[in-house]
């Protein structure tokens, strides 16, 4: 598995991580904690060391299910979390309810602190390597903000800092403070919207890019066919990207994907995964699994170079089939 650095942090993390998101079970139809305790390991024994997740996730959930699965190997973890979606308190503003429980975006300092020691304790760790803001505040002032994770690396809690869900001015301001080792933002070849301004900003100042949802919610994995239905609380369900005639438009993409697929003996998705790697300033991309065969599947996408011809063969089939996918 290929390493990047992290910002200049000095860390060194495996180019493909572990997004877990779906491990919550919330917005995903559920989970089963084995099988993701299992995926997490599956993932570590195949050369992914970044496993990245989220107090919102499950409410805890999600963090409390790596922290299981990472028990005794936490040397071989880059772990990464968030901070700023908070349902402990009501300040800031308002984002979304689950259930009964209303979820606010806050980034005060010592709602930041406590939010990092709760993470901490469901982690089972002392340390967090790369610590994020979920989604960002305007009630609480950046400088606060950026002081508040300033000084949790001073006193070791955490070593790297990132943004995620960030506009190009609020990265800048953040810089204007301290340094800046990260920005997660979703990016797949259906959602293009950083090549215009953050993904160039932060090529060229050093700022590592995270890409969530590589591999658009599933979509483009090659696994969901226009007969696939959603349940539950699945977000996908209505989601109009997720329609019938996009899958279809979907399946002609990978369809064509298929020679470059064969040559390197991969799979759809580990396609798709080594093209969003190979983009100008993207270091890291975060697919999620619940199951050990789709994080041992999404690892090997790590070792996977693809030749300048078939960027372009992939480029072309995208301009043909995706331009028009919402």
């Amino acid at each position: 598995m290929r390493t990047r650095k992290i910002g200049s942090s000095g860390i060194d993390a495996s180019v493909v991580g572990l997004g877990t998101w779906a491990i919550g079970g919330w917005l995903w139809g559920g989970s089963d904690e084995a099988d993701s305790i299992n995926a997490i390991r599956a993932a570590l024994d195949c050369g992914i060391t970044l496993i990245d997740t989220a107090p919102v996730y499950g409410q805890g959930v999600s963090e409390e299910v790596v922290g299981k699965a990472i028990k005794g190997r936490r040397e071989q973890v880059v772990l990464a979390t968030k901070c700023g979606l908070v349902w402990h308190e009501t300040r800031g503003t308002h984002y979304f309810n689950i259930g009964e429980k209303a979820v606010y975006k806050y980034l005060g300092a010592d709602s930041i602190r406590y939010e990092v020691e709760q993470s901490l304790r469901r982690l089972q760790t002392d340390y967090i390597d790369l610590y994020q803001t979920h989604w960002q505040d305007s009630t609480a002032p950046i400088t606060e903000t950026m002081g508040a994770l300033l000084e949790l690396k001073k006193e070791g809690m955490i070593r790297a800092i990132g943004v995620s869900n960030a506009s190009i001015e609020q990265i800048k301001e953040y810089e204007e403070l301290g340094k800046l080792d990260s920005a997660q933002e979703r990016y797949s070849m259906l959602d293009r919207g950083l090549e215009q301004d953050r993904l160039p900003y932060c090529r060229e100042h050093g700022i590592s890019l995270l890409a969530y949802s590589p591999l658009a919610l599933g979509l483009l994995t090659g696994r969901i066919g226009p007969e696939r239905e959603f349940e539950g609380d699945d977000l996908r369900k209505n989601n109009k990207r997720f329609s019938v005639e996009n899958r279809r438009k979907v399946a002609a993409l990978l369809a064509e994907f298929a020679p470059v697929a064969a040559v390197h003996n991969a799979t759809s998705a580990q396609i798709v995964i080594a093209w969003t790697l190979a983009q100008p300033g993207m270091t890291f991309v975060l697919c999620g699994a619940r199951k050990p065969q789709h994080a041992s599947e999404n690892a090997k996408a790590g070792d996977l170079v693809l030749s300048p011809e078939e960027l372009a063969l992939m480029d072309a089939a995208i301009v043909r089939h995706a331009t028009d996918i919402p």
